[in-house]
């Protein structure tokens, strides 16, 4: 993976109270964020320019709270395969520097 690159498995996406999955995947490539499903299938894209990468005011430092697209996700990237690729790292705030360096700006 290039450096701006991020792609993270086993993550839980929600739409507002209506869970999408629970073992979905967060891809950041060639300036763009990708939302899939486990199998694959795309729940939603967009440049990474469009995307706001957040924290919930209440929650877990392993969640984050995505909008792009006029809609907000609500993600929790924690998980086993999170902690063994960097531990010391949040993979919360990986996602937005990976999203910062996609548009350019980090």
């Amino acid at each position: 993976m290039g450096k701006s690159e991020f792609s993270a498995t086993g993550v839980g996406i929600m739409r507002r109270l209506r869970s999408l999955t629970r073992a979905g995947q967060v891809r950041v490539a060639d300036g763009r964020l990708a939302l899939l499903t486990s199998c694959g299938r795309v729940i939603d894209s967009a440049p990474a320019r469009e995307v706001r990468v957040e924290r919930p005011w209440f929650g877990s430092d392993d969640q984050a709270v995505i909008a792009f697209n006029d809609t907000r996700y609500r993600l929790r990237l924690g998980g086993p395969a999170a902690a063994a690729s960097a531990p010391h790292v949040s993979p919360v705030r990986r996602l937005r520097e990976a999203v910062g360096q996609a548009r350019g700006v980090g």
